[in-house]
């Protein structure tokens, strides 16, 4: 959990994507920016922008089709972004009140804790 906060917190989403797409493209050449961007259905200079953070992270969709590309997880690559899956926000929107006090309540916790209350929700043990 430590990397994620790292990735999450420490790393700007433009860099992020830049290093893990070059980092692939070493390794196989179907990595170019310019290939990236069509398998996504972007324009290569708006990719080039979003890596340098020169323009803000792409849409929802965009960012799931570039981590399914970049076999990221597409939760990190939302969060870095700013954003919120669309499925997680309407789960949210139908108990707000119950969401936030949770999510607050589990804020300062340690991942530990965090996981144990995943686990409990997971295996049925309430």
């Amino acid at each position: 959990m430590c990397i994620v906060y790292y990735i999450v917190h420490m790393t700007s989403f433009g860099s992020y994507i830049r290093k893990s797409r070059e980092t692939l493209h070493e390794k196989e050449k179907g990595f170019s920016l310019r290939r990236v961007a069509e398998k996504i259905s972007v324009e290569p200079a708006f990719l080039s922008k979003v890596e340098r953070d020169i323009v803000s992270p792409p849409s929802e969709v965009k960012i799931i089709a570039l981590a399914k590309v970049l076999n990221e997880d597409p939760d990190i690559l939302l969060a870095m972004a700013g954003k919120v899956s669309s499925d997680l926000l309407k789960i949210i929107q139908k108990r707000p009140v119950l969401f936030a006090d949770l999510i607050r309540k589990l804020k300062t916790e340690p991942d530990h804790a965090v996981l144990r209350v995943v686990r409990g929700v997971t295996d049925g043990d309430w």
